[in-house]
Formats: C-alpha cells, sequence, structure tokens
C-alpha cells in the first residue's frame, strides 16, 4: 500500500526540518571555527600578560597561568614607558587624519554622486585606480619634502599622506547614489548652495557610512607602523606600534609578560571604540555594499 499524503507530507517536513538543522550547525561551526582562529592571538596576548616569565618559555600549554603575576606585569609597563603617552598619540593621529578625510572625501563623493558635470566618469575611474596605490609608492618624495620644510617629527608628517582617501570617496560615493534627488532638487528651488545641502541635509543621512569608514580609518592608522617609522624619531610623539617598538627596545628587552600587558593596554582603546561603533558599521557596511 502507498503512504498516505499526510504521511508523506509529515516525513518530507522532518527531512526538511533535519537539513536547515544540520545546515545551522555547520554554518555555525564554521562562523565558531572563524572566530575562534581570529581571536587566538588576543587571547594568547592576554594570557601571556599575567604570567610570570618562568611560566611564559615552558613547554606546558595552559591557558591560565599557575602563578597569577599581571599585576607586577602591568605595572612594570606603566611605571618603564609611557604608555598613556602612545595612546594619546594614536588619539591626535587618528582624530585629526579621520576629520581632514571626512572633510575631503564627502564633497568630492557628492560630486561624484549627484552632480553631473563633464568627466565624471573618467574621474571615478582615477579614483578606482587611487585605490591599487599602496602608500609606499609615494613614500620618498613626501619624505623629501618634508624633510626640506622641516617638518620631520611632527603629528603633521605622520597625517599628511592620508589626508585624501580614495577609499573614503568611494565608499561615500556608493552611499550618496540611493539618496533621494526629490529632496536635493527641493533644496535647491529653496535656495541652498550645493555646500549647504551637502552638509545641512546628506551628510546627516550618511553616519552609518561616516561610522563604518571611521572604524576602518581608526583601525589602519592606530596599527600603522611604516610611516611613522620613517618620519618620527621622538619617542615622545610615537603612535602605539612605534612606541611598542621603543618600550621593547630601550626598556622591557625579553620580558614579553610585561610587553604583552602594554600591547593589551594600547590595544583596548581601539576594541572599545569598534565596540561602540558596531551597530552603525555593520549598518553601513550592510548599505553601501547594496548600492
Amino acid at each position: 500500500m502507498s503512504a498516505s499524503p499526510p504521511l508523506v507530507a509529515t516525513v518530507s517536513s522532518a527531512h526538511s526540518a533535519a537539513r536547515r538543522f544540520l545546515s545551522l550547525v555547520l554554518i555555525h561551526g564554521v562562523l565558531i571555527a572563524g572566530a575562534l582562529f581570529m581571536l587566538a592571538p588576543f587571547i594568547w596576548m592576554l594570557v601571556t600578560s599575567i604570567k610570570p616569565p618562568a611560566e611564559i618559555f615552558s613547554a606546558e600549554i595552559a591557558l591560565w597561568p599557575k602563578q597569577f603575576y599581571g599585576v607586577e606585569n602591568y605595572r612594570f609597563a606603566m611605571e618603564k614607558a609611557p604608555l598613556l603617552r602612545f595612546a594619546l598619540n594614536g588619539v591626535i593621529l587618528c582624530a585629526g587624519i579621520l576629520v581632514v578625510q571626512l572633510l575631503v572625501a564627502i564633497p568630492c563623493a557628492y560630486a561624484l554622486a549627484k552632480l553631473d558635470f563633464p568627466g565624471r566618469n573618467l574621474l571615478f575611474v582615477l579614483v578606482l585606480l587611487g585605490l591599487c596605490i599602496p602608500v609606499q609608492v609615494p613614500a620618498m618624495p613626501l619624505y623629501i619634502g618634508l624633510a626640506q620644510l622641516g617638518l620631520l617629527n611632527t603629528y603633521f608628517a605622520m597625517m599628511v599622506p592620508f589626508f585624501l582617501s580614495v577609499f573614503a570617496i568611494f565608499l561615500f560615493r556608493q552611499f550618496f547614489r540611493s539618496f533621494p534627488d526629490d529632496i536635493i532638487n527641493a533644496a535647491r528651488l529653496d535656495g541652498m548652495s550645493e555646500f549647504e545641502i551637502v552638509w545641512r541635509i546628506v551628510t546627516p543621512s550618511a553616519w552609518p557610512a561616516i561610522a563604518a569608514f571611521a572604524v576602518f580609518s581608526i583601525v589602519a592608522h592606530w596599527n600603522d607602523l611604516y610611516w611613522p617609522l620613517i618620519v618620527i624619531s621622538d619617542a615622545k610623539l610615537a603612535p602605539p606600534p612605534l612606541g611598542m617598538m621603543f618600550f621593547a627596545d630601550a626598556e622591557t628587552g625579553s620580558n614579553y609578560g610585561a610587553l604583552t600587558a602594554a600591547a593589551t593596554i594600547l590595544t583596548a582603546p581601539l576594541v572599545l571604540a569598534f565596540l561602540i561603533a558596531r551597530r552603525r558599521f555593520i549598518d553601513g557596511i550592510t548599505m553601501t555594499g547594496v548600492k
């Protein structure tokens, strides 16, 4: 006898539910494995920062130390190197770069997205080509120019190569393309200039994209070592990565517990900034990626 239709439907529904369950388990398993792979260096840094020197080089692998040595490592790191000064330099550097990048990129992106002028498409192609040029290419002429102007060992020397961000122009242009033209035309009829439209109407709607770009910019320049290593020789101006080099060479030597404690202190502001902006960051990436 053939199975009744209700029984066939029940079996089919059970098979579909089982397939969905297995697919969810597989997807979440892959995501958890990827998350653990990415978090492993940070976990190891935190664990090393609370271990005594004898346990750091021990052949036995243990996540929690037998002897808690975190107070000594963090105290040594705070007393022997100006970590707060390094963090302040990083804040000044990232904030200065981000402000100028937004002031430059937002009007440029608006022009590429909403203004009709000859050569607009060619200019956008040049912007895309600019994404292919690494910072190492103009490093030599920039260094020579800053040296001749006497601007080495300054915050400006660390900031100036990054004031123009082609990635920001591309990101905001994609976001502005979806902004309703009717609102812009109505603002023009009301007598508003293009400058007022950009900063008073269009920009307030772009906070998700601004937050997304801010995370990218801050992470990139907080962790940048290449350019500060070239233009900075004064430890008082060193951003976090360069400060860690000075700290390791001059103060701690082979004290990896104190070194990872210092790295934890300098990494914490970046993690907190991302946690605060994570919702707008995700919204900005999603909204710019589908337009």
